[in-house]
């Protein structure tokens, strides 16, 4: 027992450092108490989570040329049109902006574009800021679990068909999209009268008394609205959106389609297979017809964060595999009363083990695994899969940073003490609504195995 709590330690240590590090250094790290693990304590390594790696390339290979052929940024254009229209909604119509962005996509990268425009808009408005740009930075993270091309989706999808649940992605989305944007209404409507308003905040009152903070405040509007937009940028988006129609056409298959006929037509691959050629070939397309230029699909954020993520999986994943498949009989024993008496109760550490983890792929890949191991039915997985979004809950996420330095206003923070952030109050209330609100409509679905509770 006590090797088994210093290897833990190991682990949990290597997590650590690499938060504290960032970026790359999350899976680097991670690479390093992997070393410890085989090396140093003689355990057999796990499985690499090939698989879900390779559909992260793939998407994210998609998603970069979008960006590059000039799509993304009609995209954010027309949120913005849609935001500056009804500035007064900017608190709900924010976080809906973003978290769709992050659905069509795939990662939350693409939304910094969209933040000083937020910002911006409520600003002019006499709206505190903090109101729609602490919901919409929550929002732009929650949309992973409700998109077909994200990470913890895919993993989701792969892992629970190779342990016996059989689940496409549109039965997924059916649980995760009305539990997520309910949990992001409850989390805006929360922040719509949050803080002081700007004409009663000293702090503001006296920022805005300086000249020149009056000035860096007021003085320029952050807008895409000035750029043209060219018919090919317009008609990447289109060649995009085609694609994930018919990826998400396949995935219907497993739905209406009888299993016994899926398996007589050989000639249909698997999804993670599909995803794979559908996004690649959609990436294709768009540097042959759009002209989009692979050189500036590289250099840009949605290539070079997707890659850090993909770095990030694969060591975290592959450690995390190592540690639970050397322990999995201890663990089952030690947990199996707790997750038989209260299976839901493994929301709780997707959401633990996503605080030390930036990444909800991450999460899942590590930790699904082990929970279909406890003996912890697949739709009971299902419906707390919001909770593994949980690093909004140390502010050190680059999109939770990155909205505090667009806020000219000054009325995002990190905090004194650190947990006292703009991000906390609508990161629990949109995380805690979404798992129970996800349990509960997954109750609704899968009847009978609920009815034996």
């Amino acid at each position: 027992m006590a090797i088994m709590i210093i290897e833990l330690l190991i682990v949990l240590g290597a997590l650590y450092v690499g938060s504290r590090y960032g970026s790359l250094a999350l899976g680097a790290i991670s690479g390093i108490g992997l070393a410890i693990l085989v090396f140093g304590f003689g355990m057999k390594p796990g499985n690499p989570p090939t698989d879900v790696i390779y559909i992260i390339i793939a998407a994210v290979t998609c998603a970069a040329i979008l960006q590059a052929a000039g799509g993304m940024e009609w995209m954010i254009q027309l949120a913005e049109k849609m935001l500056r229209k009804h500035p007064d909604h900017i608190t709900f119509l924010a976080p809906l902006c973003t978290f769709f962005l992050t659905v069509l996509v795939g990662t939350g990268h693409v939304v910094y574009t969209l933040m000083p425009i937020i910002c911006d808009i409520a600003l002019k408005k006499g709206i505190r800021p903090e109101r729609p740009c602490g919901v919409a930075s929550i929002a732009s993270q929650v949309g992973i679990t409700c998109s077909p091309i994200a990470a913890a989706v895919v993993a989701f999808m792969t892992i629970s068909n190779a342990n016996g649940y059989a689940i496409a992605i549109p039965q997924i989305l059916m649980v995760t999209l009305p539990a997520c944007l309910i949990g992001l209404m409850c989390a805006a409507a929360a922040s719509y009268k949050r803080g002081k308003d700007l004409d009663k905040d000293p702090l503001f009152q006296k920022r805005l008394a300086d000249p020149e903070t009056y000035k860096y405040m007021y003085g320029e509007s952050a807008t895409t609205l000035d750029s043209k937009i060219d018919s090919r940028a317009k008609a990447s988006v289109f060649i995009f959106l085609g694609a994930l129609l018919v990826i998400v056409a396949f995935a219907s298959l497993q739905f209406f389609i009888p299993k016994e006929t899926l398996a007589g037509i050989s000639r249909i691959p698997k999804m993670n297979l599909v995803i794979q050629i559908i996004m690649i070939s959609a990436a294709a397309l768009m540097i042959i017809f759009c002209k989009a230029q692979p050189k500036k699909a590289v250099s840009g954020a949605v290539f070079q964060s997707g890659m850090v993520a993909v770095v990030a999986i694969y060591g975290i994943a592959w450690m995390a595999d190592t540690y639970f498949s050397n322990y999995m009989a201890q663990m089952q024993e030690a947990l199996e009363g707790v997750v038989s008496a209260y299976p839901w109760s493994i929301a709780l550490i997707f959401f633990l083990v996503s605080v030390l983890i930036n990444s909800q792929g991450a999460v899942v890949v590590a930790m699904l695994p082990l929970a279909y191991h406890l003996g912890i039915p697949g739709p009971v997985l299902l419906g707390v899969l919001p909770s593994v979004y949980g690093y909004f809950f140390i502010p050190n996420y680059p999109s939770d940073i990155a909205t505090v330095n667009f806020d000219r206003s000054g009325t995002t923070v990190i905090g004194k003490y650190l947990l006292n952030h703009s991000f906390m109050m609508p990161g629990l209330i949109s995380v805690g609504v979404s798992t129970i609100i996800g349990y509960l409509i997954t109750c609704v679905l899968f009847p009978s195995y609920f009815a034996s509770f």
